[in-house]
């Protein structure tokens, strides 16, 4: 069936293979190849991609001269050498994918894209070298590389030579890495074999188009191979978003704004020793903070931190940043909805935002586990933490969370080594990281995103070793007596503020944050700006040795040890 653009036969009129309708062909082009009547969309060839994302006039094609031999003298049906021709005649390109520069919404890229239409988008040893230039291209002008992947994978008639094109490939991806460039992959359907398996799944952010089948072996070859019964979804856009391999599925249309928009993020590094930021407006005249003597009892104090019309993680992340990107999954096994994580904007600042998930509408809450990470969660925060600490982003983390989910599942994905990790990596991410607590702190759930340069709590929150419940459960053998434990525990924010373990309180309306939600998260965005751009001072060395005496202090109270004499 004909469903592709480059399998139309000449004409100005083409018949979508879906709906049968019939367009003119500059429609076609307008949509950029998604049918106005149905969407159904056609795989696009190089210069269509290239039309559709670099701004007008912008794209410059670099290595056009490349092209193919012949090293194994191979044939099958038909001699390599005239497949080679036939693809070059059809496609009018030279080989199955096109580098050079370009501009997207402004913003100076390195582009790479490749051409299903050239025998299947497959990866001979043309291909492995530009991948290889495009890579160090980007490095050398420290620019953004965009590589749009639409591959069958290796190119079996250049054998072993192929092959070696996957490593040569992620060897270039680690250079970029090391550069500390931007990456973003668009993955385009189908991505398979050794494309999939090297530059096409090594983005710093993967975007999959609607549609997209991906993986590393087909799933006819796991069929006939393995026998195995493969389900409806099996590798396509939303089974590996599911799976926590993509971070976003995207529809064709919204393509070029989407990717405009994690480039701002991506691209907005500070400069080091400052931290340009916009002012905070229509802040309370005199906010009434919650002081130790007007706070009511630890258990009050609980009970508001988990007042389910309280600012949770979106309302604050809408409320602070100019423009805000999810991203998904931890590339591994899954993505954890009680944790959300992405690319924020604040000004012309680019930031990485985590936070504890938790939802106003009770369904929607428990969607998301209430708050309690997977272990899948904690991997994607440490994920993109790594991220930041690469491209040189700051970081504000919102806590929110009765603690870790700890459940039999949770046990089977290692939930102590995912949170240890985060610690981890949190310890030494050469950028500032500030972290709020905004509802509840629950034990090392909370933790594993409350460890960097400053701990912020608004001040009816709370932070603790155990919840109230568990530790009059565990010590008293009755859950009622929480409000006794909580008392116990000191853990309101003000009383850690009192002992030292909290950085400052955030202020509250009257009444507590959630009796005016908006003024709440102003009066954080405030303590935000005020904390970031303290640390935006500081060097990344600077910053690290400021961090290290903080964690190693932090804690270590004399009241909590004696010498004895």
């Amino acid at each position: 069936m004909l469903d592709r653009l480059y399998d139309w036969p000449a004409g100005d009129w083409q018949r979508c293979s879906s709906c049968q309708c019939v367009l003119h062909r500059t429609t076609w082009a307008r949509s950029h190849g998604v049918c106005p009547a149905c969407e159904k969309t056609r795989r696009l060839s190089a210069a269509e991609r290239i039309a559709q994302l670099a701004d007008a006039d912008s794209f410059t094609e670099r290595l056009a001269g490349l092209r193919s031999t012949d090293p194994l003298e191979f044939t099958d049906s038909v001699p390599y050498k005239a497949r080679l021709r036939k693809a070059r005649t059809a496609t009018d390109a030279s080989e199955a994918v096109v580098i050079g520069t370009a501009r997207v919404g402004g913003k100076p890229v390195v582009l790479l894209v490749m051409d299903f239409g050239f025998l299947g988008g497959s990866m001979g040893v043309v291909v492995g070298e530009k991948v290889v230039a495009a890579a160090d291209l980007a490095v050398e002008r420290g620019e953004p590389l965009v590589a749009v992947s639409c591959s069958g994978g290796a190119r079996m008639q250049e054998g072993m030579y192929s092959l070696l094109q996957v490593t040569r490939a992620c060897d270039a991806i680690r250079r970029l890495n090391d550069a500390n460039v931007p990456y973003v992959s668009v993955l385009t359907d189908p991505v398979y074999g050794g494309v999939a398996a090297s530059f096409a799944s090594l983005g710093d952010v993967i975007l999959a188009e609607t549609a997209t089948r991906s993986g590393f072996a087909g799933p006819r070859v796991i069929a006939q191979a393995l026998g195995e019964r493969l389900p409806a979804d099996f590798q396509t856009a939303e089974f590996l978003h599911t799976h926590g391999h993509v971070d976003l599925v995207v529809p064709r249309p919204s393509l070029p704004e989407v990717l405009d928009r994690v480039l701002t993020c991506l691209t907005g590094r500070p400069v080091p020793g400052s931290m340009p930021l916009p002012g905070v407006t229509g802040l309370p005249e005199a906010p009434a903070g919650a002081t130790p003597d007007r706070q009511g009892s630890a258990w009050d104090a609980v009970r508001l931190a988990r007042h389910p019309a309280r600012p949770n993680v979106f309302d604050h992340v809408a409320g602070i940043f100019d423009d805000f990107v999810e991203l998904h999954g931890d590339r591994h096994t899954g993505d954890d909805p009680a944790v959300v994580g992405g690319l924020a904007r604040w000004g012309e600042v680019g930031f990485v935002v985590l936070g504890h998930a938790k939802e106003h509408d009770p369904v929607r809450a428990g969607e998301r586990n209430f708050g309690m990470p997977h272990p899948s969660g904690f991997r994607k925060a440490t994920r993109l933490l790594r991220l930041a600490g690469r491209l040189g982003l700051p970081v504000v983390t919102f806590v929110d969370t009765p603690g870790a989910y700890a459940g039999r599942r949770a046990e089977e994905g290692n939930q102590s080594g995912a949170i240890a990790e985060t610690l981890l990596t949190a310890s030494g991410v050469p950028v500032p990281l500030v972290s709020v607590v905004i509802g509840e702190g629950g034990s090392g759930g909370a933790l594993a995103l409350a460890a960097g340069d400053a701990l912020l709590a608004m001040d009816n929150s709370y932070f603790s070793v155990i919840s109230p419940e568990g530790c009059a459960a565990i010590l008293h053998g009755d859950a009622s007596r929480a409000p006794e434990a909580a008392e116990a525990l000191r853990l309101r924010a003000t009383d850690l503020h009192a002992a030292g373990l909290v950085d400052q309180l955030v202020p509250e309306p009257d009444g507590g944050a959630q009796t005016d939600p908006a003024a709440a998260v102003r009066l954080v965005k405030a303590a935000l700006r005020t904390c970031l751009a303290e640390f935006g001072t500081l060097r990344p060395e600077a910053l690290l040795t400021r961090r290290d005496h903080r964690l190693r202090s932090r804690g270590a109270s004399a009241d909590a040890v004696r010498t004895e004499q």
